[in-house]
């Protein structure tokens, strides 16, 4: 079995009975070696102790009057978001779990956005261990770090954000900015692979640089990857099969249902359900339409069972690509047996 993500966490973890993931003490060890928590020589007192009990016992009670004690105020403001952290994750039965729960709880103003984005890896990371194909795991990238988008002709080409300005950056290329069309530079500015299913298995050794390109076009292998993921995505939370197909539009007149992937997709299928204008420049940030149908008929509430439900997945006026994976799981209207 090829491995990947190697650097995410996973393998910190346990996995629990039903497949899900369960927090070791390694595991949330490691969130307080991180460089924010670690004590430098201005370190005052309590925070050496405290860093130390949580060291020697990574589920140590730590309230907000020991944090207080401490001097420096960044350091006091990053205990506690990683306590807050901490106390979600060992609260919850699972990595999965804990996911729920941040949003369903509406707790999600207090986690910092890092945090959550490796949540989604380590899940992705489960969810994907079996399986063979490089492309459905680099369009799996896409539902917890950023991309830019570039429109070349007929292709929507999709890079990492951070690795994209890591090399604009390091790389001696003629310009650190983007093209004046917000496109990416050319390709003897800047070299980025574009996996397809001939080069895919140079993903492999690679997983953990982000430095690949997918090609996200309607009927494109990339696009058709991340339909597969997502349906696994489903699956892997409600138990439930669903198939996702990729749609140019939405023939339906009056549909019942919708999920935006995004925050600009959201928007936009909102607009057009409730019959409001929306200008050609919002539609070209269109990257997809789906079509998502669910096999099990009793996941969700009866009168949607047996009807489609449409979802889109947009680029923001910066040609950034911000998927919000956990819209597919708190937005389905589930029966309230699930």
């Amino acid at each position: 079995m090829v491995d990947f993500w190697v650097e995410s966490g996973y393998h910190l973890l346990d996995k629990t009975e039903n497949g899900f993931l369960r927090v070791t003490d390694d595991f949330l060890r490691a969130y307080f070696l991180r460089p924010e928590l670690e004590p430098v020589n201005e370190s005052c007192a309590n925070e050496l102790i405290i860093h130390e009990k949580l060291l020697k016992n990574p589920r140590a009670v730590v309230n907000e009057k020991d944090i207080s004690k401490m001097t420096d105020a960044d350091v006091r403001e990053n205990y506690k978001l990683i306590i807050n952290f901490r106390d979600c994750l060992i609260s919850s039965t699972s990595i999965e779990d804990c996911y729920l729960k941040i949003f369903r709880n509406k707790i999600v103003a207090t986690i910092p956005p890092l945090f959550i984005f490796q949540l989604t890896q380590m899940i992705l990371r489960n969810i994907l261990s079996g399986v063979l194909y490089p492309l459905w795991v680099r369009a799996a990238e896409i539902m917890f770090r950023e991309q830019k988008v570039s429109l070349q002709d007929a292709s929507i080409m999709s890079a990492d954000t951070d690795t994209l300005n890591f090399k604009l950056l390091n790389e001696n290329t003629p310009s650190v900015a983007l093209n004046k069309d917000k496109t990416l530079p050319k390709s003897n500015e800047i070299e980025l692979d574009v996996l397809n299913d001939k080069n895919a298995e140079l993903y492999w050794d690679r997983s953990d640089k982000y430095d690949t390109v997918v090609d996200l076009q309607v009927w494109g292998q990339g696009n058709a990857a991340l339909c597969r993921v997502l349906e696994l995505w489903v699956k892997h939370f409600f138990q439930a099969t669903v198939k996702i197909h990729p749609l140019e539009e939405i023939k339906e007149e009056k549909w019942i249902w919708h999920i935006g992937l995004d925050q600009d997709s959201t928007s936009l299928l909102n607009d057009l359900y409730s019959g409001n204008p929306v200008s050609e420049e919002r539609n070209k940030r269109l990257i997809s339409l789906y079509k998502m149908e669910i096999l099990n008929d009793n996941l969700l509430q009866k009168e949607f069972s047996g009807r489609p439900i449409y979802m889109g997945m947009s680029m923001n006026s910066d040609n950034l690509i911000r998927l919000k994976p956990q819209n597919i799981l708190m937005n389905l209207p589930l029966a309230k047996s699930t």
